[in-house]
């Protein structure tokens, strides 16, 4: 009896086409993380090669992430945090760093893509007994939709952390991408806070680095100015410092190089 030959790393049978770059995978990879694949892999070392700041950036971005759902936990009380377009999971994601403070905080992660979704169950299995962790499966293009299932587990009468945590670049029109972020702040009560970062076009380079990994087949990805994403912030009160390079948002130690990624976190009044 001879032995099926498995499937090449490119038709798996989850249906996952692993032959094509993934943003999600390549960003794992640039972060040390293991859930990627050769084309991921071949991609990102592309990339890496024309734009080196892309790895201090994918780094600085996680740390980012910690340094604002720390704060927002432990100084600003916040236990409902809205994580949207959440990608694979990695080294402390967003309910570890909450539940770490406050372990009965609600984390809701929306995605949909199905790379993410299949990590869900193993991100889900490492909660606090008395917090909540749940995925939603939503486009971020369809607000209403997430702000629909988040009320299912989210407590819509408390203050919320909205998070965008670099996924409008995604959207080609950056008024499109304002209007999204804009229809979620929205629905979520006064006290709210906003937690959004996007790479940024401020090193020479960085383009053509990106015009690059969209020419592969990959979903593009539109560098955009830090002005532009402050109008994100319209109508709500930004912590200091301001919009900044992310590793410069309240950074760990005084030398931080900056990166090509500007955010920031606002409060809704």
């Amino acid at each position: 009896m001879t032995k099926e030959a498995p499937p090449a790393d490119h038709a798996r049978p989850d249906g996952l086409d692993t032959g094509v770059p993934h943003s999600a995978r390549i960003w794992n990879y640039w972060m040390g993380g293991k859930d990627n694949f050769a084309a991921d892999r071949e991609a990102g070392d592309a990339y890496r090669q024309q734009f080196p700041g892309i790895v201090p950036l994918a780094k600085q971005s996680r740390r980012f992430l910690i340094r604002a759902v720390h704060h927002l936990a432990a100084e600003a009380g916040i236990r409902n945090f809205l994580d949207i377009g959440t990608g694979l999971p990695t080294l402390d994601n967003t309910h570890q760093v909450a539940q770490r403070v406050a372990p009965e905080s609600r984390i809701v992660y929306v995605d949909n893509d199905p790379l993410v979704l299949t990590h869900a169950r193993a991100l889900l299995s490492n909660t606090t007994p008395e917090g909540v962790t749940d995925y939603v499966d939503a486009d971020f293009h369809d607000p209403d939709q997430i702000i629909a299932d988040a009320r299912n587990i989210l407590n819509f009468t408390q203050p919320i952390a909205v998070m965008f945590m670099g996924v409008l670049g995604h959207v080609a029109d950056h008024e499109e991408a304002r209007s999204i972020v804009a229809r979620v702040m929205a629905a979520v009560p006064s006290g709210s806070y906003l937690v959004l970062w996007d790479s940024t076009n401020t090193t020479e380079g960085f383009d053509e680095a990106q015009q690059g990994y969209d020419d592969t087949g990959a979903v593009p990805y539109v560098l955009r100015s830090p002005e532009q994403i402050e109008r994100c912030f319209d109508g709500l009160t930004l912590l200091e410092p301001g919009i900044v390079s992310i590793s410069q948002w309240r950074p760990d130690s005084a030398d931080a190089e900056p990166v090509d990624g500007y955010g920031g976190v606002g409060r809704k009044p």
